[in-house]
C-alpha cells in the first residue's frame, strides 16, 4: 500500500508540475518543496477522500452524466490549494483546465510506465 501511494505521489507531483508549467493561472512560487507537498496532499485527497465523495454523490454523477465527477476532481485541486496555500489557483476555470491536464498526464504515465499497483508488485 505504501509503495502504491509513493508511486502515485510521484505521478501526481509530475502531473501538477506539468499543469503549472502549461497554465499561467496555476503556480507554486519559488520554493522547491511546494510541488512535492502539493503532490502529496493531492495524492492523499484522491486516495482517501475522493472515493468517499464519489460514492456519496452517485445520484448526482448519474444525473449529470459524469460531469459531477469532474467537479470532484476540481474540488480535490481546491482542497490542495486550501491545505498548501503556496500552491495557487487563480480561478475555477484554471482549476478545471488543470484537472483535465492532470488526468491526461496521469493517463499517459499509466500507459507508458504502468499502474502504480502493478509497479509496486514488481
Amino acid at each position: 500500500m505504501l509503495a502504491v501511494l509513493a508511486i502515485t505521489w510521484l505521478f501526481n507531483t509530475f502531473a501538477l508540475y506539468v499543469a503549472t508549467w502549461l497554465l499561467p493561472g496555476l503556480g507554486y512560487g519559488a520554493d522547491w518543496w511546494v510541488p512535492l507537498v502539493a503532490g502529496l496532499v493531492f495524492t492523499l485527497a484522491n486516495s482517501f477522500l475522493k472515493p468517499v465523495l464519489a460514492i456519496l454523490s452517485i445520484p448526482f454523477i448519474i444525473v449529470t452524466l459524469g460531469i459531477f465527477y469532474f467537479l470532484i476532481n476540481v474540488l480535490m485541486l481546491y482542497l490542495t490549494h486550501w491545505i498548501v496555500p503556496q500552491f495557487t489557483l487563480d480561478s475555477f476555470w484554471w482549476a478545471a483546465l488543470a484537472a483535465v491536464i492532470i488526468s491526461v498526464v496521469n493517463g499517459i504515465l499509466h500507459a507508458a510506465v504502468g499502474r502504480p499497483g502493478e509497479l509496486a508488485a514488481r
